[in-house]
């Protein structure tokens, strides 16, 4: 940093000055206020969660909690005990100077409705400011984010274009996919062609566009249950890329039947077989599998039966249940060595599912409409905007 205006130096001034209060715009900055922030939450008690350093947990006596979520300096509360989160926000005003905006509406550009049947997020606003921001508000609809015919490649031959707006684009639709599984799978294909765009890939994300356009409303619904399980689809697309022969693989994981994580994204080796691709896709939805199981308990809500994953691969799914070595699996013992272990642990179970019933299938290719809306029906999106 430049030596502040006043300080007399001369020609040999060979000092440091020695920063005492961490400022904006500073690297070091979010990592002080979450440090402090951190030591203070902790001295009243909480405790950090070791499967999301940003969740915070105090259980008390009776049974009930209190849950603190953070986001560099944006805040949720919840919880059980109202007293206790009542103090807990008078607290912190003595520390920090800080804002109680009341009930949650509105956190970090997602919306949040409630009712009596349960808890809707979506992101209205986000998805008319963009399309208001790239002129595309008076734009023809579009029924699904992708045409099932388009394949994309790196060199397509068409002219490039402004590689600054592609990449803003996808970004803002990379945040909006936090919300829209929906268009989770066109949004990681588009992401792939960030370094040199072209027309046809810019085609692409204007169609993600002319889809918002058909449905801005459109977010996850938490229902209340009674249901007590969790349950992950995984699901790969073989050697779906053109490029390089890559297969995609997808998964989404239901705690208590709702819609909680999902995730598409292209595998990092070349599968020599649909099983391999599958299997690797199964390996990765049994981690995410353990993080929810792991992160439940920190919350102190045990599962009382193993967590079922629905692959609709009969091969693979007897590759991961028998113990005998297959020639087809030299390559990927790690993986199935670890599925096979967590079978025999009781905390998965594998189960077979049609592919017309698999779900994560919408997060590994581009779908038909019939077929896309059947999926999002079952992921529980709905629209609250056209809800009676």
């Amino acid at each position: 940093m430049d030596i502040p205006a006043g300080l007399e130096t001369t020609s040999n001034f060979n000092k440091v000055c020695r920063l005492r209060k961490s400022l904006y715009g500073l690297k070091q900055s979010p990592r002080a206020w979450f440090e402090r922030f951190t030591k203070v939450v902790k001295g009243y008690g909480f405790v950090q969660c070791q499967s999301d350093h940003t969740l915070f947990v105090k259980h008390f006596p009776e049974g009930k909690l209190a849950i603190i979520i953070v986001y560099v300096d944006d805040i949720i509360l919840t919880g059980d005990h109202e007293e206790k989160i009542d103090l807990l926000k008078k607290l912190l005003t003595k520390e920090f100077e800080i804002k109680d905006l009341g009930n949650l509406k509105y956190f970090l550009g997602m919306e949040i409705a409630r009712s009596k049947k349960g808890i809707a997020v979506s992101q209205c606003k986000y998805v008319l400011d963009l399309l208001n921001e790239t002129g595309m508000l008076g734009c023809k609809p579009a029924e699904t984010p992708m045409d099932t015919t388009v394949k994309l490649e790196e060199s397509d031959g068409s002219a490039p274009v402004d590689k600054g707006r592609y990449q803003r684009l996808v970004g803002k639709l990379i945040y909006l996919s936090h919300t829209r599984p929906d268009i989770g799978f066109s949004v990681s294909v588009v992401s792939q062609f960030m370094n040199n765009p072209t027309e046809k890939h810019m085609t692409v994300v204007i169609r993600i566009l002319r889809y918002l356009k058909m449905t801005p409303g459109k977010g996850l619904f938490f229902q209340r249950t009674t249901k007590k399980e969790i349950e992950i689809f995984s699901d790969a697309d073989w050697a779906g890329s053109v490029t390089d022969r890559r297969s995609t693989s997808g998964y989404c994981s239901f705690v208590w039947g709702n819609l909680v994580t999902w995730r598409s994204k292209k595998q990092s080796v070349v599968a020599r077989s649909s099983a391999e691709a599958e299997f690797r896709a199964m390996a990765q939805g049994i981690c995410e599998g353990i993080w929810l199981n792991r992160l439940l308990e920190e919350l102190r809500v045990p599962l009382k039966h193993p967590m079922v994953l629905y692959c609709d691969n009969q091969a693979t799914i007897s590759i991961a249940k028998n113990p005998v070595h297959h020639d087809r699996t030299k390559h990927v013992e790690i993986d199935r060595h670890f599925i096979k272990e967590k079978i025999e642990e009781g905390v998965f179970k594998v189960s077979y599912t049609p592919t017309n019933c698999q779900t994560a299938d919408i997060l590994t290719k581009a779908l038909a409409r019939v077929n896309f809306e059947d999926l999002i029906e079952k992921l529980g999106m709905i629209n609250i905007y056209n809800a009676a």
